[in-house]
Protein backbone atom coordinates (compact mmCIF):
# COMPACT_ATOMS: atom_id res chain seq x y z
CA UNK A 1 0.00 0.00 0.00
CA UNK A 2 1.33 3.42 -1.07
CA UNK A 3 2.43 5.93 1.52
CA UNK A 4 0.30 9.18 1.96
CA UNK A 5 1.97 12.45 0.67
CA UNK A 6 3.81 13.85 3.51
CA UNK A 7 3.86 17.20 1.77
CA UNK A 8 1.02 19.54 0.59
CA UNK A 9 1.40 18.68 -3.13
CA UNK A 10 -0.39 22.49 -4.48
CA UNK A 11 2.07 24.69 -2.00
CA UNK A 12 5.05 22.19 -3.47
CA UNK A 13 3.74 22.97 -7.04
CA UNK A 14 3.44 26.51 -6.57
CA UNK A 15 7.01 27.16 -4.81
CA UNK A 16 8.06 24.91 -8.14
CA UNK A 17 6.65 27.03 -10.90
CA UNK A 18 7.65 30.39 -9.23
CA UNK A 19 11.20 28.71 -9.44
CA UNK A 20 10.75 27.84 -13.27
CA UNK A 21 8.45 31.40 -13.84
CA UNK A 22 11.09 33.36 -12.31
CA UNK A 23 14.67 31.84 -13.45
CA UNK A 24 13.28 30.08 -16.73
CA UNK A 25 14.21 25.99 -17.46
CA UNK A 26 17.17 26.07 -17.97
CA UNK A 27 17.83 28.63 -15.02
CA UNK A 28 16.32 26.53 -12.50
CA UNK A 29 18.22 23.54 -11.27
CA UNK A 30 17.28 20.72 -9.15
CA UNK A 31 18.93 22.64 -5.76
CA UNK A 32 16.94 25.73 -6.32
CA UNK A 33 13.60 23.20 -6.68
CA UNK A 34 14.62 21.97 -3.20
CA UNK A 35 15.07 25.21 -1.80
CA UNK A 36 11.97 26.45 -3.11
CA UNK A 37 9.80 23.26 -2.33
CA UNK A 38 11.67 22.15 0.75
CA UNK A 39 11.57 18.56 -0.49
CA UNK A 40 14.39 16.12 -0.84
CA UNK A 41 15.57 15.44 -4.60
CA UNK A 42 14.69 11.85 -4.21
CA UNK A 43 11.09 13.22 -2.98
CA UNK A 44 10.63 15.46 -5.77
CA UNK A 45 11.35 12.58 -8.13
CA UNK A 46 9.34 10.09 -6.64
CA UNK A 47 6.59 12.21 -6.71
CA UNK A 48 6.76 14.30 -10.12
CA UNK A 49 9.52 12.63 -12.07
CA UNK A 50 12.22 14.53 -12.67
CA UNK A 51 12.50 18.30 -13.90
CA UNK A 52 11.09 18.19 -17.10
CA UNK A 53 7.86 16.46 -15.75
CA UNK A 54 7.87 19.00 -12.68
CA UNK A 55 7.66 21.33 -15.04
CA UNK A 56 5.74 20.45 -17.94
CA UNK A 57 3.13 19.79 -14.58
CA UNK A 58 3.65 23.25 -13.22
CA UNK A 59 3.33 24.94 -16.78
CA UNK A 60 -0.14 23.00 -16.97
CA UNK A 61 -1.40 23.73 -13.86
CA UNK A 62 -0.58 27.73 -15.04
CA UNK A 63 -2.76 27.36 -18.04
CA UNK A 64 -5.69 26.21 -16.15
CA UNK A 65 -5.63 28.35 -13.05
CA UNK A 66 -4.41 31.30 -15.22
CA UNK A 67 -5.55 31.11 -19.01
CA UNK A 68 -8.35 29.05 -19.06
CA UNK A 69 -9.90 30.51 -15.79
CA UNK A 70 -9.64 34.04 -17.18
CA UNK A 71 -11.12 32.69 -20.29
CA UNK A 72 -14.04 30.85 -18.73
CA UNK A 73 -14.62 34.32 -16.80
CA UNK A 74 -14.34 36.91 -19.78
CA UNK A 75 -16.57 34.01 -21.73
CA UNK A 76 -20.07 35.50 -19.64
CA UNK A 77 -19.63 38.81 -20.55
CA UNK A 78 -20.94 40.23 -24.10
CA UNK A 79 -18.18 39.82 -26.84
CA UNK A 80 -16.61 43.06 -27.31
CA UNK A 81 -16.30 43.86 -24.03
CA UNK A 82 -14.86 40.20 -23.12
CA UNK A 83 -12.10 41.24 -25.21
CA UNK A 84 -11.57 44.12 -23.38
CA UNK A 85 -11.92 42.53 -19.77
CA UNK A 86 -8.75 40.01 -21.05
CA UNK A 87 -6.38 42.21 -22.14
CA UNK A 88 -7.17 44.89 -19.44
CA UNK A 89 -6.69 41.72 -16.96
CA UNK A 90 -3.33 40.99 -18.77
CA UNK A 91 -2.24 44.82 -18.59
CA UNK A 92 -3.20 44.95 -15.15
CA UNK A 93 -1.18 41.70 -14.23
CA UNK A 94 2.13 42.99 -16.02
CA UNK A 95 1.94 46.32 -14.26
CA UNK A 96 1.18 44.48 -10.95
CA UNK A 97 4.27 42.06 -11.34
CA UNK A 98 7.61 43.95 -9.79
CA UNK A 99 10.03 40.88 -10.89
CA UNK A 100 8.78 41.65 -14.25
CA UNK A 101 8.19 37.29 -14.74
CA UNK A 102 6.17 37.91 -17.39
CA UNK A 103 3.47 34.76 -18.55
CA UNK A 104 4.71 31.72 -18.07
CA UNK A 105 3.62 30.09 -21.07
CA UNK A 106 4.78 32.90 -23.69
CA UNK A 107 8.02 32.30 -22.06
CA UNK A 108 7.74 28.51 -22.34
CA UNK A 109 7.06 28.90 -25.85
CA UNK A 110 10.55 31.34 -26.45
CA UNK A 111 12.53 29.22 -24.53
CA UNK A 112 11.78 25.66 -23.98
CA UNK A 113 9.38 25.17 -27.05
CA UNK A 114 11.99 25.68 -29.80
CA UNK A 115 13.85 22.37 -28.81
CA UNK A 116 11.26 20.33 -27.45
CA UNK A 117 8.89 19.27 -30.06
CA UNK A 118 6.16 17.68 -27.13
CA UNK A 119 6.44 21.44 -25.17
CA UNK A 120 5.74 23.37 -28.80
CA UNK A 121 2.79 21.26 -29.65
CA UNK A 122 1.32 21.94 -25.41
CA UNK A 123 2.38 25.31 -26.45
CA UNK A 124 0.79 25.81 -29.32
CA UNK A 125 -2.50 24.16 -28.61
CA UNK A 126 -3.21 26.40 -25.84
CA UNK A 127 -1.97 29.62 -28.31
CA UNK A 128 -4.65 28.24 -30.42
CA UNK A 129 -7.27 28.04 -27.64
CA UNK A 130 -6.85 31.48 -27.06
CA UNK A 131 -7.02 32.50 -30.82
CA UNK A 132 -10.16 30.63 -30.54
CA UNK A 133 -11.69 32.63 -27.84
CA UNK A 134 -10.91 35.86 -29.87
CA UNK A 135 -12.52 34.38 -32.78
CA UNK A 136 -16.18 33.19 -31.08
CA UNK A 137 -16.06 36.62 -29.31
CA UNK A 138 -15.49 38.24 -32.55
CA UNK A 139 -18.48 36.01 -34.47
CA UNK A 140 -20.57 36.45 -31.78
CA UNK A 141 -20.13 40.56 -31.79
CA UNK A 142 -19.88 40.27 -35.81
CA UNK A 143 -23.60 38.35 -35.66
CA UNK A 144 -24.98 41.33 -33.10
CA UNK A 145 -23.30 44.42 -34.83
CA UNK A 146 -21.15 45.29 -32.33
CA UNK A 147 -17.70 44.20 -33.77
CA UNK A 148 -16.61 45.14 -37.26
CA UNK A 149 -17.36 42.87 -40.35
CA UNK A 150 -14.58 44.79 -42.22
CA UNK A 151 -12.43 41.79 -41.95
CA UNK A 152 -13.69 38.05 -41.10
CA UNK A 153 -13.63 36.95 -37.54
CA UNK A 154 -10.27 34.54 -38.38
CA UNK A 155 -7.97 37.52 -39.03
CA UNK A 156 -9.06 39.89 -36.25
CA UNK A 157 -8.35 36.57 -33.96
CA UNK A 158 -5.04 35.93 -35.33
CA UNK A 159 -4.85 39.87 -34.81
CA UNK A 160 -5.48 39.75 -31.21
CA UNK A 161 -3.30 36.75 -30.57
CA UNK A 162 -0.10 38.35 -32.02
CA UNK A 163 -1.04 41.87 -29.89
CA UNK A 164 -1.19 39.75 -27.13
CA UNK A 165 1.82 37.89 -27.82
CA UNK A 166 3.36 41.28 -28.16
CA UNK A 167 2.36 42.78 -25.19
CA UNK A 168 3.16 40.22 -22.74
CA UNK A 169 7.02 40.12 -24.15
CA UNK A 170 6.89 43.34 -24.25
CA UNK A 171 6.30 43.64 -20.41
CA UNK A 172 9.31 41.38 -19.88
CA UNK A 173 11.31 44.52 -20.30
CA UNK A 174 9.18 47.93 -20.53
CA UNK A 175 6.37 47.40 -18.57
CA UNK A 176 5.04 50.30 -18.42
CA UNK A 177 1.42 51.42 -18.87
CA UNK A 178 1.25 53.94 -21.67
CA UNK A 179 2.99 51.37 -23.99
CA UNK A 180 1.48 48.72 -22.70
CA UNK A 181 -1.97 50.62 -23.29
CA UNK A 182 -0.84 51.87 -26.46
CA UNK A 183 -0.40 48.65 -28.16
CA UNK A 184 -3.80 47.20 -26.88
CA UNK A 185 -5.79 50.34 -27.77
CA UNK A 186 -5.79 50.17 -31.46
CA UNK A 187 -6.47 46.60 -31.50
CA UNK A 188 -9.27 46.89 -29.52
CA UNK A 189 -10.51 50.29 -31.48
CA UNK A 190 -10.84 48.37 -34.69
CA UNK A 191 -13.16 45.89 -33.36
CA UNK A 192 -15.94 48.54 -33.19
CA UNK A 193 -19.14 47.53 -35.17
CA UNK A 194 -21.83 49.49 -36.89
CA UNK A 195 -24.24 49.61 -33.69
CA UNK A 196 -20.93 52.01 -32.33
CA UNK A 197 -20.80 53.74 -35.37
CA UNK A 198 -24.47 54.54 -35.39
CA UNK A 199 -24.17 55.68 -31.97
CA UNK A 200 -21.38 58.35 -32.61
CA UNK A 201 -23.21 59.17 -35.47
CA UNK A 202 -25.91 60.20 -32.84
CA UNK A 203 -24.38 62.09 -30.94
CA UNK A 204 -22.59 64.43 -33.22
CA UNK A 205 -25.99 65.46 -34.39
Amino acid sequence: MARPREFDEDKVLDAAALCFWSKGYEGTSLRGLIDSTGLTGASLYNAFGDKRALYKKTLDRYVEGSIAERIRRCELMPPREAIAAFFAEIIARALGDPDHKGCMLVNAALEVAPHDAEFREAVAAVLARMEEFFRCCIAAGQADGTITRSQTADDLARHLLGVLVGVRVLARVRPEKDLLEGVVGPALALLHGRRNDASKQRTKR
